[in-house]
């Protein structure tokens, strides 16, 4: 928890970020969910992929940091026997990456808060958790000039969707919003 705290409190005094590369998003998300393999597989969740190769310019350290924030928390509301799933959608300027879940879902008041930092919807206190995960996430995604949002009905799963600049035209420069901030 204090690394989270430590890494948001960082993030929270940067307007772009640093260290960007160009990287594979498709194996990207793949290896997030393998470092994950030992929670899902213990509940033998149904993982389905349908990523086809796609580049994305970001930093990528910390955008692995996302993919395995929204894997984890799936993979912890999701009951034994459930299924989650990844695609991307690429288009000419930006990169789709939705990610869905059967688990047990969220009040529309709970998926308006699930960005701010420490916040737990009820149904989450029986885990683990410091309610920092998709504050974290988000920050990020703000910062490297995306979006975050989730869609979720209790008892039907959620749906988080990341959109990422980018996209096919990479023949163009890749611009930055300007004070970019969360």
């Amino acid at each position: 928890m204090t690394g989270n705290i430590l890494k948001l409190s960082r993030l929270e005094k940067q307007e772009i970020l640093s260290d960007k590369e160009l990287f594979s998003l498709d194996e990207q998300l793949r290896e997030a969910v393998l470092s994950l393999e030992p929670l899902w597989n213990a509940k033998n969740l149904d993982i389905d992929m349908e990523l086809p190769e796609v580049t994305c310019y970001g930093n990528r350290e910390l955008l692995y940091q996302v993919w395995t924030n929204i894997f984890g928390n799936a993979i912890k509301f999701t009951d034994r026997d459930g299924r989650i799933s990844a695609s991307i959608e690429e288009t000419k300027d930006n990169i789709l990456v939705i990610i869905r879940d059967t688990g047990i879902g969220m009040t529309e008041e709970a998926r308006t808060h699930i960005f701010e930092k420490f916040y737990q919807a009820e149904e989450s206190r029986h885990g683990e958790g410091s309610g920092l995960g998709l504050a974290l996430a988000k920050k990020i995604i703000d910062l490297s000039g995306g979006t975050i949002r989730a869609e979720s009905c209790p008892g039907r799963g959620s749906s988080f969707f990341v959109e990422l600049p980018g996209g096919r035209g990479r023949d163009r420069p890749i611009k930055h919003p300007a004070g970019a901030v969360g």
